[in-house]
């Protein structure tokens, strides 16, 4: 097939892991996200990458260059280039669902990190 088609609401909703890449194109990328109670992304810059993001349960916040927004269920975020982000799920008890699509791609095709130690530990190894 060629490009990518599924219900990504779904498979959103049913992701528990940190990071899973669904689709790389030459131009962008996809990939589902589930941030635990209290966990973050962790504080960013894509210099050379725009980011969206579409949060599909929970609550959160979102933090570009210092200012801060609240997040949640509906919520478009795009982070231009060179913007200095972080995402947190404020939440104690709900995970935080999201789906985010960077242009272009950022991560090795098939990235899965089922937790965020995962992730942060690849992108040391990879210093990306």
């Amino acid at each position: 097939m060629v490009g990518y088609v599924d219900n990504i609401e779904e498979l959103t909703l049913k992701n528990t892991n940190f990071r899973e890449v669904m689709f790389t194109g030459s131009h962008s990328q996809l990939v589902v996200m589930c941030l635990k109670p209290g966990e973050d992304i962790g504080e960013e810059v894509h210099n050379n990458v725009d980011q969206f993001f579409r949060v599909e349960a929970g609550v959160g916040k979102i933090v570009m260059n210092g200012e801060e927004t609240e997040v949640k269920d509906g919520s478009a975020i795009v982070v231009p280039a060179g913007t200095k982000h972080n995402l947190i799920n404020t939440s104690a008890t709900e995970d935080l669902k999201l789906y985010t699509i960077y242009s272009p791609a950022n991560h090795p095709v098939g990235t899965k990190h089922v937790t965020r130690a995962d992730a942060m530990a690849a992108e040391a190894e990879h210093h990306h």
